[in-house]
């Protein structure tokens, strides 16, 4: 088993240090870097050998929404895990927005966080309920989009694939609720990342949120 080759960036060395060591003790987890700020994380990530990066948004210098931002651009960039002890929409989105795949609590429990790291290596997303909660409901809240082209080059089953994935099916799920293998519903969320040009499961959600197919 190749082991998932994990970043952690964050401006308190104390914090760093407790994340190392609860990482490093899994066998499938190696820390290969660490960076106490956005500056250092971008060029940590453009040096490769990086799967995930476990970012902390509020850092002096370059913060950790704008260094996802810069990462994301990377050719073969890393996923991004972004971890915060602030509970704010306006942080959530922005990471997410910026690229990141996966946004967590710092208070989240060591499973969570391992479950999370391993869930955007794999490609998928990793988003803490309470965060998910507050996306519905700022997008119920906003005004309908104007557009949906985006989304008219699906077929109506891609489509309800991609309704499902923004309430928060997982793969199981979608395969019960529809009727299908787990191998065929990846094949319709690879074909929905490639129509949509979305990098991974958590802008396919916002996508469906963004285009009016959830909360509405």
């Amino acid at each position: 088993m190749t082991a998932i080759r994990v970043a952690i960036v964050d401006d308190q060395q104390l914090v760093r240090m407790g994340l190392r060591m609860m990482l490093d003790a899994q066998p499938d987890i190696d820390v290969v870097a660490e960076a106490a700020d956005g500056h250092e994380a971008v060029a940590v990530a453009a040096a490769g050998g990086i799967d995930v990066i476990l970012m902390d948004v509020r850092m002096p210098g370059l913060d950790g929404i704008a260094a996802t931002e810069r990462i994301s651009a990377l050719e073969g960039a890393p996923r991004i895990l972004v971890l915060t002890t602030f509970d704010l929409d306006e942080y959530a989105f922005a990471a997410l927005r910026a690229g990141a795949s996966g946004f967590l609590l710092k208070d989240a429990r060591p499973p969570e966080l391992l479950g999370a790291i391993r869930s955007v290596h794999a490609g998928d997303a990793a988003l803490a309920p309470r965060v998910t909660a507050r996306m519905i409901e700022q997008f119920m809240d906003a005004p309908a989009p104007a557009d949906e082209a985006k989304i008219d080059v699906l077929t109506p089953r891609e489509r309800e694939i991609l309704i499902a994935i923004g309430e928060g099916m997982s793969n199981d799920e979608l395969a019960a609720h529809f009727f299908l293998s787990i191998s065929t519903v990846k094949t319709h969320i690879s074909r929905l990342l490639q129509k949509l040009d979305a990098r991974d499961r958590v802008q396919l959600v916002i996508l469906a949120y963004e285009a009016g197919l959830v909360g509405r």
